[in-house]
């Protein structure tokens, strides 16, 4: 259900930035992409996990609790080199902040952990059209989630493991007029955590699996 929402607003977003490069920038000079481009995007991004792991005992008991994690909305940076007309590398910085809560059977949640998130993505991009005003792209890499300042409640105490994984994105630039360019961007992102709860007494196999979708402004340098 998340994906499927997360992709509706994707597309819905991405049909209103073409229309408005259609209107604002028809015949209108526009920088395309090519080798030795710079861009960085400010975008806004939706990270979106998908965990939904049971909460089990030290010695693998049930608990009859899973651990679901909340999504969030913040702002974060692209930054993109093109090696070749077609072949570019890019990497985001951002930070955001997420809950993890405990939910039973019965559905009802207690909150138990916030913390604040640094998933730096590296990938590399095919652009099949560089020189055209709706450049899509796609491209894979690989990223790292880095947790800090996180806040325990209710009378847990959680600590998260850093993790590496690996990343799927698709996305496409809309050019307006100069260096000056409208993104869509979807990133699928594999990875998990362990979270050790209680010094050991519980944990979970947190499979996060977060959709980023975002949408933003870019310049070309």
């Amino acid at each position: 259900m998340k994906t499927a929402l997360v992709l509706a607003s994707a597309t819905s977003a991405a049909a209103l930035l073409v229309g408005a490069s259609a209107q604002a920038a028809d015949g209108q000079a526009y920088q395309p992409e090519a080798k030795g481009t710079f861009m960085v995007d400010l975008r806004l991004s939706d990270v979106v996990p998908d965990a939904n792991d049971p909460i089990v005992t030290a010695a693998g008991g049930a608990t009859g609790l899973r651990a679901r994690v909340g999504d969030s909305i913040m702002p974060t940076l692209g930054f993109t080199y093109f090696l070749t007309d077609q072949i570019s590398v890019e990497a985001i910085l951002g930070s955001t902040r997420h809950t993890v809560t405990a939910v039973a059977a019965d559905g009802t949640g207690t909150k138990v952990h916030s913390t604040w998130v640094l998933p730096p993505v590296v990938t590399v991009q095919y652009h099949p059209f560089p020189k055209a005003r709706v450049s899509p792209y796609v491209g894979a890499g690989a990223n790292l989630m880095l947790y800090f300042a996180g806040s325990d409640y209710n009378g847990f105490k959680v600590r998260l493991k850093d993790e590496f994984g690996y990343a799927f994105q698709t996305g496409f630039d809309v050019a307006l007029q100069g260096p000056w360019s409208l993104n869509v961007d979807a990133k699928k992102v594999f990875t998990k955590t362990t979270a050790n709860i209680n010094d050991g007494t519980l944990y979970s196999h947190v499979n996060l699996n977060p959709w980023v979708v975002s949408v933003g402004l870019g310049r070309k340098f």
